[in-house]
């Protein structure tokens, strides 16, 4: 899933053949529905099935791609699937995620919504400037807009709390004696400081495209109970090595050649979704 969720980020805008559902563009080009949708990080905003609406939590995105797939994030774990693009007709295959549980019952419960919607029929697609909505024969439907949700952080001089830890494949929040507290700051000396959970760490991290280059570790020695120890030791994994590095609006995502996969935002981020 990292390198599906990975594959996602990395799509970008192609061409389309002519056909349904062509418009023009602010520059008087033809483009069609395809052209317009593919390419773009489309934001969230809503899900509304059945008549009743829900309002999505910050983060949810998706994108579309020419090549036949689309990634993205349904509220909480990062998701893939196919998906089939012909004209405005959009139609989803079975949706792939991490298996990461989030804080906040509403966040879930939008993700478990909208997977199934997606999966559940074709839809027909408008896009209208930065806005889309991708409506179903019997009136559910999803609107997305383009418009950034916010600045992306920087890597360095932002505090990063770190809200989960993965090997690729699975990912899981931190235990509740440590969420909130684990964190990690980069600094413009090339050094990293923070707290992996019991004890302060520093070390040499040098980020240089896209990768980081972390030196050994400097710790405290304090003992702590079990969750704690347990949550350092996992972080310990990422020093001492490379781990690639992205930054999307407020989420930090560290990958060591390892595997580990650990994620962190700028605040403990709290979702809008409601049941």
């Amino acid at each position: 899933m990292t390198a599906l969720a990975s594959a996602g980020l990395l799509l970008t805008a192609c061409g389309s053949e002519s056909g349904a559902g062509s418009d023009r563009d602010s520059g008087g080009r033809t483009v069609t529905t395809e052209q317009a949708l593919t390419g773009v990080r489309w934001n969230v905003e809503s899900l509304t099935v059945g008549g009743k609406k829900h309002d999505a939590p910050e983060g949810a995105y998706l994108k579309i791609g020419k090549d036949g797939r689309a990634a993205g994030s349904y509220g909480c774990n990062h998701a893939g699937t196919t998906v089939s693009v012909k004209g405005d007709t959009v139609d989803f295959g079975e949706t792939q995620t991490t298996m990461m549980a989030c804080e906040g019952g509403g966040r879930m419960k939008f993700e478990e919504k909208l997977t199934r919607a997606l999966g559940a029929g074709r839809f027909t697609a408008k896009v209208d400037g930065d806005r889309m909505t991708l409506t179903t024969a019997k009136g559910d439907r999803v609107d997305f807009t383009s418009q950034p949700a916010e600045p992306d952080a920087p890597l360095t001089g932002t505090k990063w709390t770190v809200n989960g830890i993965g090997d690729g494949k699975t990912a899981a929040t931190l235990p509740k004696a440590v969420s909130g507290k684990v964190h990690l700051t980069f600094g413009d000396d090339g050094k990293v400081r923070g707290n992996l959970g019991c004890n302060d760490v520093s070390a040499k991290a040098e980020a240089e495209d896209g990768r980081i280059t972390f030196g050994k570790p400097a710790t405290t020695r304090k003992m702590c109970p079990g969750d704690a120890m347990t949550t350092e030791r996992k972080l310990l994994k990422l020093f001492d090595g490379e781990a690639r590095h992205e930054v999307q609006q407020g989420t930090l995502k560290l990958t060591a050649d390892d595997g580990t996969v650990v994620t962190a935002n700028t605040t403990a981020a709290k979702g809008r979704a409601k049941d």
